[in-house]
């Protein structure tokens, strides 16, 4: 059975509900678009389905994934901890330790949240 998106420039005719949500994952189809069935005559939102309100379309932009602030938080966190730990006080040593392990708990968060994303249809 096949499936109408009507978004602001045409319509567009996909075979099956799975071809829908990977094209709303990949952000072909907007959560404003209408959908319905070839058989049917009602149009739906396509945020109102619930197979695709399952599904989340990606964000756009720089902040694409959300993670890049952590990322660079721990690169800088490293640099100066593998700086410190090289220093010949000791209380630098215990700092540049103390902030070696703080990288290495926002690394378990972002590879926590990597795995933890649904994948793409496909």
């Amino acid at each position: 059975m096949g499936y109408v998106v009507r978004t602001p420039e045409g319509e567009l005719v996909y075979p099956s509900l799975l071809d829908v949500e990977r094209a709303y994952v990949q952000g072909l189809v907007d959560p404003d678009d209408e959908i319905r069935e070839e058989t049917a005559t009602t149009w739906r939102k396509a945020a109102s389905l619930p197979a695709l309100a399952a599904a989340k379309p990606p964000r756009s932009g720089v902040m694409q994934r959300g993670q890049i602030f952590k990322v660079v938080a721990v690169v800088l966190l490293s640099v100066v901890a593998l700086s410190l730990v090289f220093r010949d006080n000791l209380q630098m040593r215990g700092l540049g330790i103390v902030l070696a392990l703080a990288a290495c708990s926002l690394l378990f968060q972002i590879t926590t949240q990597a795995f933890k994303r649904a994948p793409t249809g496909g």
